[in-house]
């Protein structure tokens, strides 16, 4: 954390367009083995080894061990409770992974916890694991019906299909791609804005959904555009992590504008809106006005790389 006093806050560092490093939903390290799910001997086989291991959800949840590190439960497959199985992945050692929905394991020491409380916490193949299992139980439990005819569709492709009975429409797991972006001005301030349902210390950055037909940088230009009136240049992109709470692409960007324009808040969409410089927003998370962002999330990741390190008191996830 940084011990700086407050009036040194990290020394000003251009925004660039490098790649962010670190997001804490893209550290998946298996091997999705998307060919292999559609074989159904190699599926049996996989299930039948005792070395595969199964992560058990429920309502977003799974069990989590705390002692040494924060790790994932995963069962057997015959511990694991009956229901639909999907593919999560292979690992480095050939050990298959998947996801099963359904009553979680009691075990000793450990907790049902989901991503917004130890996403960042848990490691990379963990991170990536529960990352992709919340999203599938999101969709199985959403999508159940075939949006053509209405009849119940079947689950196919290892969990990743889901296949009408009646007119053999396949249907695909739901993805919503959103733009996240650090606005900055002529001097280098940095635009954070509140929503209407949100508490009176949570600021963030401006975000939106993709709408058909619109590439990303207009989805940035227009999102800023309506949520504060300004018009934005220089739109460059800097990474993206899955977010499925409840099924979200979040895609991060930065965007300058020249400044010397009244900010004019959408009411539907920003409750107030102000620049800030780092001092300022220094001084604001210091007293109590602004709550420092966890760094699971794009904002956290995009409002560090601005700052120049992290902010003070900023939680662990």
């Amino acid at each position: 954390m940084t011990d700086a006093p407050l009036d040194s806050p990290p020394a000003p560092q251009e925004t660039s367009a490098a790649p962010l490093e670190w997001l804490a939903l893209a550290r998946g390290t298996l091997d999705r083995v998307a060919l292999n799910r559609r074989d159904e001997a190699w599926l049996d086989a996989a299930w039948a080894d005792p070395r595969t291991r199964v992560l058990v959800i429920q309502e977003g949840r799974s069990p989590v061990t705390f002692e040494p590190a924060p790790a994932l439960v995963l069962v057997p497959p015959d511990q694991a409770p009956d229901g639909d199985r999907w593919l999560l992945g292979v690992d480095g050692d050939g050990v298959a992974h998947f996801g099963v929905s359904g009553p979680l394991p009691v075990v000793e020491g450990a907790r049902p916890a989901g991503l917004r409380g130890v996403g960042a916490l848990l490691g990379d193949q963990d991170s990536g694991l529960l990352t992709h299992a919340v999203a599938l139980e999101h969709w199985h439990g959403t999508h159940r019906h075939c949006p053509r005819c209405g009849a119940r569709t079947r689950v196919a492709s290892a969990g990743h299909v889901r296949v009408c009975p009646e007119d053999g429409s396949q249907h695909f797991p739901r993805v919503d791609p959103a733009v996240i972006m650090l606005v900055t001005d002529e001097a280098d301030r940095v635009l954070l804005a509140r929503g209407p349902q949100w508490p009176a210390d949570r600021r963030s950055i401006l975000a939106g959904f993709v709408e058909p037909g619109e590439s990303l940088e207009q989805a940035v230009a227009r999102e800023v555009q309506e949520e504060v009136g300004l018009p934005v240049r220089d739109v460059r992109y800097l990474g993206s992590q899955p977010w499925p709470l409840p099924q979200s692409l979040m895609l991060g960007f930065t965007a300058r504008t020249d400044g010397g324009l009244p900010l004019r808040p959408d009411p539907e969409e920003i409750l107030d809106a102000a620049w800030y410089t780092r001092e300022e927003l220094r001084a604001a998370v210091d007293a109590g006005e602004i709550v420092a962002p966890g760094p699971l999330s794009i904002a956290a990741q995009l409002i560090m790389r601005w700052y120049g390190g992290e902010l003070p008191k900023m939680p662990a996830f």
